[in-house]
């Protein structure tokens, strides 16, 4: 049976921990954005080493488990180095690593789609390489892929139960030890349940709303590409 005094009394420790992992989701998210944008770039190198380490890296990386990855950074890492990072700090570089993997993909989907005429416009102008990304590439080839990346935005948050591996105390660990200790389960994890499920309803309405309110007129222009 439902009861309400028991929610109200787990509430606090559940929110507290549902705060974590937006934390976290979002921090790794932001940090799986820059590092997929610079493997994306890097696979395009003119300089044959430094495009195929960047190829070698994605691949190894997106071969590998999640979990692994976040054991190897968290136990492994500080045993063959003097860097020690806490387990909090340690899953966001996890998941910005693991998924800018991914993100590399999306963008360099998105920088394919750039008509090739926009490169040959650049360097008819004589722009210089950050130019020509930040003002002619990157902004027709990222407006696009939003969608795309909001999708990963909701896998990164359904992935943070994880990093309770490495003993982060995030929101499904937090229900997990409250009903070891009361032995009550439908409550916390039925809540569990409720904030993961709108939590991802919002992120989904919220870039919706953040594609059409700042590039929709980018993408109305693109007309056939979507």
């Amino acid at each position: 049976m439902w009861k309400w005094d028991y929610v109200i009394e787990l509430l606090p420790a559940l929110l507290q921990a549902f705060g974590v992992t937006l934390g976290a989701t979002l921090a790794g998210f932001a940090l799986s954005i820059i590092i997929g944008l610079l493997f994306a770039v890097g696979a395009r190198s003119p300089i044959v080493p430094v495009r195929l380490t960047v190829r070698a890296v994605v691949d190894f990386i997106r071969s590998t488990p999640l979990l692994v990855q976040l054991f190897f950074l968290y136990f492994s890492l500080p045993m063959l180095t003097p860097f020690a990072m806490s387990a909090f700090a340690t899953g966001v570089i996890g998941l910005g690593l693991h998924y800018g993997t991914y993100m590399s993909e999306v963008f360099r989907s998105g920088i394919e789609a750039v008509p090739r005429g926009q490169w040959e416009a650049a360097t008819a102008l004589h722009l210089s390489k950050r130019k020509t990304w930040f003002s002619v590439i990157l902004p027709q080839a990222l407006p696009p892929v939003i969608p795309m990346m909001g999708n990963y935005l909701i896998v990164i948050f359904k992935e943070t139960p994880t990093l309770s591996a490495i003993t982060v105390v995030e929101l499904l660990l937090t229900a997990k030890s409250e009903a070891s200790i009361t032995y009550r389960v439908f409550e916390p994890y039925s809540i569990v349940g409720l904030l993961f499920l709108i939590t991802s309803l919002l992120f989904s309405l919220g870039i919706r709303y953040f594609e059409k309110r700042y590039f929709g007129g980018h993408i109305a222009d693109g007309g056939g590409k979507r």
